[in-house]
């Protein structure tokens, strides 16, 4: 993509295996503001292919319309505000016990620690699943689950099988979302019978209580699907996205004494402010695109109905007109002056933007405090991690391997709640 800036300026067309024609990349803030503000466009083909196998037809990612607005709209109060707060202590406990498992003086790659810390997140924070053989199995299926969906050309295998009929990997693997998925509905039926149904705080039960405006309540076929919709969309990318600020921390002495004193201190702004520069750098999903419902008028083309377009999301990121040294680790610029809306879009925007983006936020905020108030930690290869796939994420390819030579009791550590 750089290249073909360099090449072609902001905007330009790339053909993409399983789209039918090119798609065009834009990356001028004016122009994916016209894009995102439009409410009118879809969903460019290709994903409900990949997707819809494993999230469901009634996925918050794949509806469409008027009833992808009235389920955004009837799921968004459960990721805003006090009842965000409200699962705090239980990430804060996920956080602590992971953080205590790890050896001391031993290489590991911490992409995999925070997998699996954002696994048992969404577990016990989402599903809503209390410790017991049910979590230990949904721990262990939904492991190989998303191991099986991470690699880009297993999708591709699974895919062709799928669509000529044949076995292989493909059945093996709808026989693991099967056996998910009777766990799933087995969990949603038992949260149906519970008495305090009202009074528990994981996202499973403000969804089964959410109504939509004409009084109706998701059906349980809905909510599975959109518990695989979070667990997908809400795990690998805020795993990622730490494991890439841990390599970009470990890389920049300055902006990491600078956050642990601020974090001792007890504040959090710069805090924000690392999250936001490392989201900046390393933006984890790299298209977020809309089929054109109407003409797009924009960055000196025009774009007829049914064109295919996308932001580059890095592109955006790094351009010299709005991020000034746009290639360097700089979190103050966050506190100095605050991006245009549609120059910062590391969760999409408009309509479509991440359900879970505050969701997210919190996790890192929640285990970079913890993290880099109680250890000590280096990197294993001091060379910036190369960038790899991962379904259809931008991961760091060796897994960010660090090194924690000296770790503090957590009962050292007063943790601050977490503004929402």
């Amino acid at each position: 993509m750089e290249d073909c800036r360099r090449r072609y300026g902001d905007s330009f067309s790339v053909r993409f295996l399983g789209f039918e024609r090119p798609m065009v990349l834009i990356s001028d803030p004016a122009a994916i503001k016209a894009l995102y503000t439009e409410r009118s466009h879809g969903l460019p083909p290709g994903r409900n292919i990949i997707l819809e196998p494993i999230m469901g037809s009634s996925s918050l990612l794949l509806l469409e319309g008027g009833e992808h607005l009235a389920h955004r709209k009837l799921m968004l109060p459960a990721f805003h505000g006090e009842r965000l707060r409200s699962l705090q202590p239980v990430i804060e406990e996920i956080v602590r016990a992971e953080v205590d498992s790890w050896p001391l003086q031993r290489e590991f790659p911490v992409h995999a620690r925070m997998q699996a810390m954002t696994l048992e997140v969404i577990l016990r924070a989402v599903f809503g699943v209390s410790e017991g053989p049910r979590l230990d199995r949904l721990r262990a299926m939904l492991g190989d689950v998303l191991q099986d969906t991470a690699s880009p050309r297993r999708q591709l295998v699974g895919l062709a099988a799928r669509r000529f009929g044949g076995r292989g990997p493909w059945a093996g693997f709808e026989g693991q979302l099967r056996a998910v998925d009777e766990l799933l509905y087995a969990e949603i039926a038992e949260h149906r019978e519970r008495p305090d149904l009202e009074r528990r705080g994981d996202i499973l039960s403000m969804l089964m209580l959410a109504e939509f405006e004409d009084g109706g309540r998701m059906s349980d076929t809905e909510l599975r699907d959109q518990l695989m919709t979070l667990l997908l969309a809400g795990h690998e990318t805020t795993a990622t996205a730490l494991a890439w600020s841990f390599d970009l921390l470990l890389r920049h002495r300055r902006v990491l004494d600078r956050l642990r004193d601020s974090l001792l201190a007890g504040e959090e702004d710069y805090l924000r402010a690392t999250i936001s520069e490392s989201l900046r750098l390393r933006p984890v999903i790299p298209l977020a695109g809309r089929r054109l419902a109407t003409e797009l008028v924009a960055d000196g083309y025009t774009l007829p109905p049914g064109t295919d377009v996308t932001p580059a999301i890095w592109l955006t990121h790094t351009r010299a007109d709005v991020y000034r040294e746009p290639f360097a680790f700089k979190p103050e610029r966050f506190l100095e002056q605050a991006p245009d809306t549609y120059a910062w879009i590391p969760f999409g925007g408009g309509v479509r933007r991440c359900i879970g983006a505050s969701f997210a936020e919190i996790e890192m905020r929640i285990a970079l405090r913890e993290v880099l108030t109680r250890c000590d930690l280096r990197k294993a290869d001091p060379a910036p991690e190369k960038t790899g796939r991962r379904n259809i994420t931008l991961s760091p390819k060796d897994g960010t391997p660090i090194v924690v030579t000296a770790r503090r009791p957590a009962r050292e550590t007063e943790a601050a709640p977490v503004a929402v």
